[in-house]
């Protein structure tokens, strides 16, 4: 009779185990999947027919602004040279994250690709510090009112647009890079 009790107890525990196993593991996929940093290549250029903004596969939108020495950055005058359009803020942990591998990009491509990191709404007295201590060597154009980020459609920072020699957006990708995902993408664009 114990021995009975003994092998259902065991099937009830092993069926408990195996329950938690499965509601762990289908929770923990639906996290990593929401979660995911996004990359969208130029095979998915659908997104500008849904009214998303600009696009992958269309020309970015064409912009001037200040630059934080004083300067002024128009897009469309780098045409002929490749973009990495990056959106960040000095407040934003993983562009903190991300800053310096830009840094190190620009300095290993030099003028054959054009890096502009677009500060979203602050004064040019917390960018420069935080520029200084960082030792970023890149234009800083400043989107004072945030107004082109609305016109990028950035929902998030930092997001980066990599824009060919023609003006066209070859890839997008939202949330932090590392020099890998970086690399990645500026060979699209190259």
């Amino acid at each position: 009779m114990r021995s009975v009790r003994g092998e259902v107890w065991k099937t009830a525990m092993i069926n408990r185990w195996l329950i938690v196993f499965l509601v762990t593991l289908t929770f923990g996929s639906g996290w990593l999947w929401w979660t995911r940093p996004v990359n969208i290549s130029a095979s998915s250029a659908s997104a500008s027919a849904a009214g998303v903004g600009p696009a992958v596969g269309l020309a970015a939108p064409d912009f001037t602004l200040q630059t934080l020495d004083g300067g002024n950055f128009q897009l469309s005058a780098q045409r002929g040279r490749p973009v990495v359009l990056n959106f960040w803020a000095t407040w934003c942990g993983p562009c903190q994250n991300e800053l310096p591998a830009l840094q190190k990009a620009a300095e290993h491509l030099g003028d054959q690709v054009v890096f502009a990191a677009i500060d979203q709404g602050e004064a040019a007295g917390v960018i420069q510090p935080y520029v200084d201590k960082l030792g970023l060597t890149f234009t800083i154009p400043l989107d004072a009112d945030g107004q082109i980020g609305v016109d990028y459609n950035v929902k998030g920072l930092p997001t980066t647009f990599f824009i060919d020699r023609n003006g066209v957006i070859q890839s997008l990708w939202m949330g932090e890079m590392n020099s890998v995902t970086l690399a990645e993408n500026i060979a699209l664009i190259e």
